[in-house]
This record gives structure tokens, C-alpha cells and sequence, in this order.
């Protein structure tokens, strides 16, 4: 039993005996004690006032009294308003440090079993490369389910690829109409990113074509846009995609794979990977048959026109389209049907959906969809929404081309490491190749950390310049902490640390230290908070505290340096374990951390 448990479970008996009443679970709070005052825990008081009949300092003192004669593992206490502030003995520290400090998966737990939990990240279009919006989703997708199964979850990484629809039709068509037949291997161009260039391509010209249409016919942009040249041949590109027509499929295979191609070297440099992909071109006909189903179970209605919506009012919203007057489907038909094979695969416990905030409305209305079907899963439906990422200067725009790529942000974020760490001299003995795996590492770091350390629910304004700083809250800020402590444990020597034992008293134990203690036996509960959670940003900000302790610690206590035998040989292992955790913890967020820089 962790100590914080056996300290509220003491008070809770405490209470019993010395008022005479059951303390609600609810209100036995401990929390880590505020650095201004003296204390490793605190408890508070407040909600037992009424039943001991005591004042809230008199109240502290009682517990605190008791506490002291039932667990020897509280040496002193002080009261501070209506707050119990309880120091632990500094055995119990050391005792802590010499169970942990070997543990390589210190704050990991291992499979606990029961149902798994499904994590979709990702989803991109095929109608263009990945963008600093997609970076957001990818790293935030997979440090959850790296949290997630850090907790104690099965977890499976999946990735929902939107291959099919009017949008991928647009790219198709631009391409046949004005591409002459160019390829990636004969532009040079990376496979999505020439596809994503007749995307833009489209626009442009349908958006001459509706000027044109507006000066001539006087019609409003609205109406020149629906019934232009150019997107009714998309239509009918996309009915003829429906119907199989093999020419149709023959190029969107064909401009797929090339999107494929290019999205795979983009996920394995930014580090993530899924254990499996599912497509809407497979999942959409299974949701089709859902919406068959709904129709005959009276829930969906069909409309005279052929379409049929489902009416959701009842539930506070609105009707809903689920299948075109054409017998296309939308994004709803294929998201029911994603989930319905999704639960299929794998008897899910939680269906996690990590998409943006601008898809809120669309995930309440997928969950009520599939509870009017009668889906035992309905309830499994979650969806993680994030905030939106923008640069300085605004919004991205897609089929404006005004995004920032994903790969062209990886490129400038190592090249701006690069300078920054040549700048002050951090690879003076690293020869060229060493030099190259440096500046990736420190690079997608501060990328990564400069997004993960925000609360997913909020939106974020991204400065490249600014997540690469040696100081502050950043990735390299922490990567260099933790090539600090390698070298100290290189310079003491891989066989001499591994044989150390603690053997320092008790008593020499200074605060300092106790600090750096009591924040890495803060780790294992950080994990399982930022997985109830599902928030990477408790992990970085947990990180990133760990790191200043260390270095408070480090700056006024040496530590290969120490006089004392026993005290040098407690720092060194105390250094140990920050190292280990900080990997750990990095680890978490998708981050390398270097051995040395």
C-alpha cells in the first residue's frame, strides 16, 4: 500500500474513533504540502470541523497527534490554518530510493487485463500531406495511448484513413483535367504533396470558373459554386467511384498509393505508428447497412427525395442527413460503420476519437445515432477534442494552400536546433553522424514538448522559435537535464553505480533532496491521473518540475564531488532515478532523450 493511502486510511479511522463519525471518501484529500511551508503532505481539515466541535487548528492537532502514535513512517507535523502539514521520516525515503532506484519502468505499470481501449489518431485525407493541425492530432493520439497503456490498459493505436468522398474526387479530377500525366517519380515531389497540389488546384480553378459564372449569369457565389463545370464533374466523379466504374478506381488507387507513400515516411519521422489502419472506402457500405437498419427498425425516416436523415430533436438537437438523395454516403454513414467494426474487432472497453473541437457536434450526434440503434457500444464512444493550433499570423487553409507541412516543420525545427546548439557549443566532440541524430532528437523534441505541455482542450498558438530554449519550460530544456545526469553516472563509472547500495543514515538527508524524493515518488500517480485524464500535459509539466528540482539540487550539492562516501553514493543513485524517470516520462510524450549533448 502506497503511503498516501495508508495515511488517509489511518485518518479515516481516526476520525471514526476520536468524533464518532464515518468519514465520506470524498472528503479525505491529501495533496503534495505548498513549498513555502514545511512538509511533504498535506491534509485538510475543514470538511470534519462541524463533527469534532473543534476549531480548525485544534481540529489539525488532534489528527495530527494520532497520526504520529498509528504510522511511524509520519516523524513531525505542523498546522498551518486548516491544513494538516505532515512530514514523513526520512526512512521512509531512503527506503523508497533503494526500492526504486534499478527499476527501468519506475511509474510504468504493466497489463492489468480486462477490455482493451481503441485509440484513433490521425484521420487523414488523401487529397493532401500532413500539416502542423495533423502534427497536433498525431502526438497527442499516440502519447495518450503511450499513457494509457503506461497505466495499466491494452491499448490499440488505430488510424482512420478518409480515402474516399467529394474531396478526393477534387484532387482526382485536377489531376486527370491538368496533370499530363505526372507522377512523383517524375516531378521529384513526394507523393502527397503532389497530390495535395492539384487539391489547391481545383480550387483555383473553380473558383475562376465561378467568377466567371457570377459576371456573367449574376448568380451568387453559393449557387455558381454548386452547379459550376467543374464541381458537378467532381460529383459525377464521385458517383461513378460509388457505382465501381474500374477507370475511376484504377487513378484513385493509383494517387492513393502515392498519399500512402508519403504518409508513411512523415509518421516514422515524427515518430508515431498505428497497430492498425482502417479505410472509409471499406467502412462506409457497413455503414450503409446501418442506415438499412435504422430504416427498418422505424428510427431513420426516408425522405421523398430518397434521402434519409434520422431526427434527433428529442435529444436536443436536429435532424440529421445519413445517406445523400443519390444513395451517397456522408461522414456519418462511414463513422457508423467504422464504429460498429471497430467494436467488432476488438469488444472495446472505451472507442477514444481524437479530433478537433470543431467536430464536437458530430461526435454527440454519432453516439446518439448509434444508442437510436440500439448499440451496446453507444456508450464507449469518446471523443477526445483538442483545441485548434495557429501560427502568428492566423488559420490555416487547406485548399488555399496556406498550411504549414508537416515535413517542411520537422525540416526547419532541426535546422533551427542545429544552429541553436552549434551556437553554444554543445558538439564540439561529436563527429558528423552524431552531430545529424543530435539535432533530430533535440528538434522533433521541442516540437513535441512545445505541443503536449498544453492542455489538449485548449487552443495553442505555435512559435517554432520559442520551443527551442536551453532554459525554461521546454524539450531541450529537459533533454539537457537528462544528459547531465548521464554523464555524472558515466563519470562515476556503469559497474560502481550498479553495485551501490544506500547505506547513508537518515539523518543526513537534506531538504533538497527531500524535495527531489518527494517529487519522483510524485510519478507513478502523475501517470495514472494524466490517463484518467488523457492529458499529456500533466505528464510534460511533471517533467518539467523534476527537472528544476534535480537542478536545485545539483547546483548546491556536489555529487561525485562529496566528501562523504555514503552521502556521494545516495546522490548518485538519487541521480539515477531522476534519469530513469525523465526518460520515462519523455518517453510517454513520444520524446528521445540523448545520452549526451
Amino acid at each position: 500500500m502506497k503511503v498516501e493511502e495508508k495515511i488517509l486510511q489511518a485518518v479515516a479511522e481516526i476520525i471514526k474513533e476520536q468524533f464518532g463519525q464515518e468519514a465520506p471518501a470524498a472528503t479525505l484529500t491529501l495533496q503534495k504540502t505548498r513549498k513555502e511551508f514545511e512538509g511533504d503532505f498535506s491534509f485538510v481539515v475543514f470538511p470534519f470541523v462541524k463533527m469534532a466541535r473543534r476549531s480548525p487548528e485544534q481540529t489539525a492537532e488532534a489528527i495530527g497527534n494520532a497520526l504520529l502514535e498509528k504510522l511511524p513512517e509520519i516523524s513531525s507535523f505542523n498546522v498551518i490554518k486548516g491544513f494538516l502539514n505532515l512530514s514523513l521520516d526520512g526512512l521512509y525515503w531512503l527506503e523508497f530510493l533503494s526500492r526504486e532506484m534499478n527499476n527501468v519502468r519506475f511509474g510504468l505499470r504493466d497489463q492489468q487485463g480486462g477490455a482493451p481501449v481503441v485509440v484513433e489518431y490521425s484521420s487523414p485525407n488523401t487529397n493532401k500531406p500532413l500539416h502542423l493541425g495533423h502534427i497536433r492530432n498525431n502526438l497527442l493520439g499516440y502519447s495518450v495511448a503511450c499513457i494509457l497503456e503506461a497505466a495499466g490498459n491494452k491499448v490499440h493505436k488505430v488510424n482512420l484513413v478518409n480515402d474516399r468522398g467529394i474531396h478526393i474526387c477534387k484532387s482526382m479530377l485536377a489531376w486527370m483535367c491538368f496533370g499530363n500525366g505526372e507522377t512523383p517519380a517524375s516531378s521529384g515531389k513526394k507523393g502527397d504533396k503532389l497530390v495535395g497540389e492539384y487539391y489547391v488546384r481545383f480550387e483555383t480553378e473553380l473558383r475562376s470558373q465561378v467568377k466567371k459564372m457570377m459576371e456573367t449569369s449574376g448568380i451568387s457565389e453559393e449557387e455558381a459554386r454548386k452547379t459550376a463545370p467543374l464541381m458537378l464533374e467532381a460529383q459525377e466523379l464521385l458517383r461513378k467511384w460509388e457505382l465501381r466504374d474500374e477507370e475511376t478506381l484504377s487513378i484513385w488507387e493509383k494517387m492513393n498509393g502515392w498519399v500512402y507513400e508519403g504518409f508513411d515516411a512523415t509518421y516514422k519521422r515524427l515518430g508515431v505508428n498505428f497497430d492498425k489502419v482502417y479505410y472509409e472506402s471499406e467502412t462506409y457500405l457497413l455503414g450503409k447497412d446501418l442506415v438499412n437498419e435504422g430504416l427498418e427498425k422505424g428510427v431513420f425516416v426516408r425522405r421523398a427525395d430518397g434521402s434519409v436523415w434520422v431526427n434527433l430533436t428529442s435529444e436536443g438537437l436536429d435532424e440529421k442527413l445519413l445517406l445523400r438523395a443519390d444513395g451517397t454516403s456522408v461522414y456519418m454513414t462511414q463513422d457508423l460503420g467504422t464504429a460498429q467494426l471497430r467494436f467488432d474487432d476488438f469488444k472495446a472497453e472505451k472507442m477514444i476519437y481524437v479530433v478537433g473541437n470543431e467536430q464536437n457536434y458530430h461526435f454527440d450526434v454519432l453516439q446518439k445515432v448509434l444508442k437510436k440503434l440500439g448499440k451496446p457500444f453507444a456508450d464507449s464512444v469518446f471523443h477526445l477534442s483538442y483545441g485548434m493550433v495557429e501560427l502568428p499570423e492566423g488559420k490555416m487553409k487547406s485548399r488555399e494552400g496556406t498550411v504549414v507541412d508537416a515535413d517542411d516543420l520537422m525540416d526547419e525545427m532541426v535546422e533551427t536546433a542545429r544552429r541553436t546548439t552549434e551556437e553554444l557549443g554543445k558538439t564540439k566532440d561529436f563527429n558528423e553522424e552524431e552531430k545529424a541524430r543530435l539535432f533530430y532528437i533535440i528538434g522533433l523534441g521541442a516540437l513535441k514538448y512545445f505541443i503536449l505541455k498544453v492542455d489538449p482542450k485548449k487552443n495553442m498558438l505555435f512559435n517554432p522559435a520559442e520551443s527551442i530554449d536551453f532554459n525554461g519550460n521546454t524539450g531541450p530544456f529537459i533533454q539537457y537535464t537528462h544528459a547531465r545526469i548521464r554523464s555524472i553516472l558515466r563519470t562515476a563509472g556503469q559497474e560502481q553505480v550498479e553495485a551501490i547500495q544506500i547505506r547513508m543514515p537518515a539523518d543526513k538527508l537534506n531538504l533538497r533532496e527531500r524535495n527531489l524524493l518527494r517529487t519522483l515518488n510524485e510519478f507513478p500517480q502523475v501517470v495514472a491521473e494524466a490517463a484518467a485524464e488523457l492529458s499529456p500535459a500533466q505528464i510534460a509539466n511533471f517533467t518539467f518540475e523534476l527537472c528544476k528540482e534535480f537542478n536545485q539540487f545539483y547546483h548546491e550539492h556536489s555529487v561525485l564531488n562529496e566528501p562523504d562516501e555514503q552521502v556521494s553514493d545516495f546522490r548518485i543513485k538519487l541521480s539515477q532515478l531522476t534519469a530513469i524517470t525523465i526518460s520515462n516520462a519523455m518517453g510517454l510524450l513520444g520524446i528521445e532523450v540523448p545520452e549526451r549533448m
